[in-house]
């Protein structure tokens, strides 16, 4: 970059001795607050209209969020509006809280109480910026004169509400000291002890004090020491519930409110995918899901996603980034090699060990648990590696492969991502192994069969087999015994100019359930002239075809390679 640093003044961390919020942990859920429909709203290029604010306030209900800043019902008709139609429609349920937002000035104030009449529960969220540099830019004040204007809201707010009390509203308060980040931290201490004791709260009937992170500007330690200086200073500490409102402009919103529970915060408010002003505010799905990752119940249900998801996309006409945590399309998917190969093993030992808790390497939640359980864990592009083709075949075709086959397989696709330079579907990497293996027909057909089984008085087993089978025009008939139908039908090919095959290893299993279902079967034979080892694969609803379909595509392939060198 060009010379220009020189001119940023360098956050001032605030000092505090022994500091505690380190050592601890996130051990339960705070209270969540959405601000969707105001900052969220607000930070659109198209506003939502009526019918966009009411069904994402809707989803946000469902979500389980139950309290919700519906907008600034004083800033316009817009807004006002649909403060009334929430309240008159009948829209909120008797255990959401709704919050407005007023600035701290007298018109204002009258204004909102005129709009959350007939409300049930109310949150009226009042501010005024208190910040070093605001005082100096924009209110030319000194911290006396910044105080008064706090106050004196808070001393009008107390006084109307008191009918609305007695009439059976429950009717709280919330006082956030603007930009509080780039406020020093004994007057901001100093201006919310006044606003508390302006507003009579007690330990029995809090006020919320919100302390925002109105423009990120500092690094999340630096905040919760802020943030932990300021409750152990705070006279009133028990009259009042910490709430934090980050953004996003260094990019550390989420950590910024995590480092800041830690240090003392028991509320936040958040967006769903952080949409907000500028780069945002902090993602409410992202702290949540965090949680649930941690064995914490976010008290939240991000259940289906999707239709979060395409709710928000909807009405705020604001895609969600491709790797947004989790809810882009490919924050459960894996490229690389080694990331497939880990996350099929992580899939094989749930499935073989039966452990209740989730293993698997690079999936740090299981996407079942975001309603994404069809979504592709593994795509392939020229960057995976074996196990991820063999992943795509079980997961989506039902084809489990031997592990000794995947780098075989995993070749073949590699190949042909390598031809076309991009990602490749499931369906063509299906295309790809019924054309190696499934229609490996030819030079060998097997066109007719029949086996004979005997047990004798030790209870072993004696096969015969008869065939008819065909070498590109030659049809010729064979038979074999052993002591199964596999040993049987390679007896009788090896007098046909195939005793140069060993057989090594055989695997088979069912791919669909059911009496008509349809077994797979893999082959392993090694072509003793050039040492060579190929895999075959038969297909048959006849448990005893399957491996002779095997044997014989391993056969045409090693044909099919000495005949194309």
């Amino acid at each position: 970059m060009k010379p220009g640093f020189e001119k940023y003044i360098p956050f001032a961390p605030q000092k505090i001795v022994g500091r505690t919020w380190p050592d601890k942990v996130i051990a339960k859920a705070p209270v969540w607050c959405s601000v969707d429909l105001r900052d969220g709203n607000q930070a659109l290029v198209d506003p939502m209209n009526l019918q966009e604010k009411l069904e994402y306030f809707h989803t946000l209900v469902d979500i389980g969020i139950k309290e919700i800043e519906i907008g600034f019902p004083s800033a316009s008709e817009t807004e006002y509006e649909i403060c009334r139609e929430l309240i008159e429609g009948g829209h909120i349920p008797d255990d959401v809280t709704i919050q407005v937002l007023v600035q701290a000035r007298e018109h204002l104030i009258k204004k909102t109480f005129e709009a959350i009449k007939g409300a049930k529960n109310v949150i009226l969220h009042f501010y005024n910026s208190t910040s070093t540099l605001q005082r100096k830019v924009v209110f030319h004040m000194e911290t006396d004169g910044i105080t008064k204007i706090a106050t004196d809201a808070a001393d009008l707010i107390y006084e109307m509400s008191r009918p609305l009390i007695a009439e059976g509203m429950n009717l709280r308060f919330e006082y956030s000291p603007e930009s509080f980040m780039g406020t020093e931290m004994d007057y901001a201490v100093e201006v919310c002890q006044a606003v508390i004791e302006h507003l009579h709260a007690t330990p029995e009937n809090k006020v919320i004090l919100n302390l925002p992170t109105t423009v990120e500007n500092c690094m999340p330690n630096q905040f919760a020491d802020m943030l932990e200086y300021f409750c152990k200073k705070l006279p009133d500490r028990k009259s009042a519930i910490i709430s934090l409102h980050p953004h996003n402009d260094r990019g550390c919103g989420v950590a910024t409110a995590e480092l800041g529970l830690l240090a003392g915060a028991e509320r936040v408010e958040a967006t769903l995918f952080g949409n907000g002003e500028r780069t945002g505010n902090v993602d409410i799905v992202t702290l949540a899901m965090n949680m649930f990752t941690q064995g914490v119940d976010p008290q939240l249900d991000f259940s289906n996603i999707n239709k979060i998801k395409e709710m928000f996309e909807r009405c705020t006409k604001m895609p969600v980034g491709d790797r947004q945590p989790y809810a882009g399309k490919l924050v459960f998917t894996a490229f690389s090699g080694s990331h497939q190969d880990a996350i099929n093993k992580g899939t094989q030992y749930m499935k073989e060990s039966g452990t209740e808790y989730w293993e698997i390497p690079y999936l740090p939640i299981d996407p079942a648990d975001v309603g994404r359980e069809y979504e592709p864990v593994i795509r392939i592009n020229s960057q995976s590696g074996k196990g991820g083709a063999a992943y795509i075949m079980e997961h989506n075709f039902g084809f489990d492969l031997p592990k000794s086959m995947h780098p075989e397989f995993g070749t073949i696709v590699q190949k042909e991502t390598d031809l076309v330079g991009k990602e490749i579907a499931p369906e063509r990497i299906r295309e790809l192994f019924d054309a190696e293996y499934i229609d490996a027909k030819e030079p060998y057909k097997l066109l007719k069969h029949a086996f004979q089984e005997s047990i004798d008085e030790q209870g072993h087993s004696h096969v015969t087999f008869w065939g008819t089978l065909q070498h590109t025009d030659t049809v010729f008939k064979v038979s074999g015994e052993g002591n199964g139908p596999i040993d049987a039908f390679f007896n009788a090919i090896k007098d046909e100019k195939m005793a140069h095959f060993t057989f090594l290893d055989y695997a088979s299993h069912a791919i669909t359930d059911g009496s008509d279902s349809q077994g797979v079967a893999y082959i392993l034979l090694e072509d003793q002239r050039t040492g060579k080892k190929y895999w075959g694969v038969g297909l048959s609803h006849n448990i005893n075809l399957a491996p002779l379909r095997g044997i014989l595509s391993a056969i045409n392939r090693s044909w099919m390679d000495r005949h194309q060198q």
